[in-house]
């Protein structure tokens, strides 16, 4: 079943453009549109809105129990699966053409909204080539590389298959773009543990101007007591002083509404997404500046009902239409995974 939402108006807008009350009245159109299909489609979705109300927020870890779908099973062009470890359970999403389509065209909007390119830029990808060589894999790290590969030419990987680095293909990448404005992309640990460390022990570094989009792994890094301020000046040394550092905010089971930092340090919420912060007991909204569960709203998934989801992320709200940036819509910061919530960012995968 095709989907019968208009899409347009969405789609029509600049990602960080509507104030409080204009998108409250644009996501409360969405929500009830995709409320009443994914209860059309979706019995087990129908059977949570009897027993919980309307759009209720449905936690992450129902898709590692259920295959939840609103579509005909065989429409599926695509199942993505959450990282985890080999003995953890991993969430399975299901996209039809149209929802991976729409999904990629909200992340292409959010993105060239950060880099201001308009054009293809040359890109680094922290990784290993072997992680996208498998056509029928579609993990979160995998997915992550091809979503942000469509805004690169000349893609490069940076590390071996056994995950060390290769630094004389680094190199030979900025030579080669030298006087252009790069895209290097990663997962922060990766990033961190196989390439900035790396490069730091052995005194490499180059001289690169653009961007890095990191995500996924703060809870390994902090761990190992490696601050934001820490990892930023960390890959200026390995990068050089004109490579900006912006982390990302996202899950697999929301696939391209990602939120993204801006220059004053803050995640924002695009206009494809919206974000509250829950009492973790009584599930009621908290004020700005205090801290709680992550609860993520996208309107891009229709074949699935993931369009409200409580993750297992800390945040809090910091503001709303009035970051330094300019941007408008909610921002964030998120302190990591709860207290006894399974580690599951998209890097930690990988243990390094």
């Amino acid at each position: 079943m095709s989907c019968d939402i208009d899409y347009s108006e969405l789609f029509s807008l600049e990602p960080f453009s509507l104030d409080k009350e204009e998108k409250k009245h644009l996501h409360a159109k969405y929500l009830s549109a995709l409320q009443e299909r994914h209860i059309s489609l979706c019995p087990q979705y129908a059977r949570m809105v009897a027993a919980f109300g309307d759009n209720p927020a449905l936690p992450v870890r129902l898709f590692k129990e259920y295959e939840l779908r609103s579509m005909a099973t065989d429409d599926a062009v695509k199942t993505m699966t959450s990282s985890g470890t080999t003995s953890q359970r991993k969430s399975q999403i299901f996209l039809d053409r149209e929802t991976s389509a729409r999904q990629t065209k909200a992340l292409s909007r959010i993105v060239g909204s950060f880099t201001g390119e308009k054009k293809r830029m040359p890109m680094l990808v922290i990784d290993a080539e072997g992680t996208v060589k498998d056509r029928s894999m579609f993990s979160a790290r995998t997915a992550g590389i091809r979503g942000f590969s469509m805004f690169g030419r000349d893609v490069t990987f940076a590390l071996n298959d056994d995950m060390s680095l290769d630094w004389d293909t680094v190199k030979r990448f900025a030579d080669e773009h030298a006087n252009e404005r790069v895209l290097v992309f990663g997962f922060t640990f990766m990033v961190w543990a196989s390439f900035v460390e790396a490069a730091l022990e052995k005194g490499l570094s180059a001289n690169l101007d653009g961007i890095l989009v990191h995500g996924g792994g703060w809870k390994k890094l902090v761990d190992r007591a490696v601050s934001h301020d820490e990892f930023a000046a960390g890959v200026q040394s390995v990068l050089g002083s004109r490579m900006q550092s912006c982390d990302y905010y996202g899950m697999v089971e929301q696939t391209g509404s990602i939120s993204m930092e801006c220059e004053y340090g803050h995640l924002h919420v695009s206009e494809f997404s919206e974000i509250d912060i829950v009492d973790p007991f009584t599930m009621r909204s908290l004020p700005v500046g205090e801290r709680g569960l992550i609860v993520t709203t996208s309107l891009l998934p229709t074949s699935y009902p993931g369009h409200i989801l409580l993750t297992e992320d800390e945040g809090a709200i910091l503001g709303e239409d009035d970051c330094p940036c300019g941007r408008k819509g909610r921002y964030f910061a998120v302190y990591g995974r709860q207290k006894g919530a399974e580690i599951r960012g998209c890097s930690d995968t990988f243990t390094g």
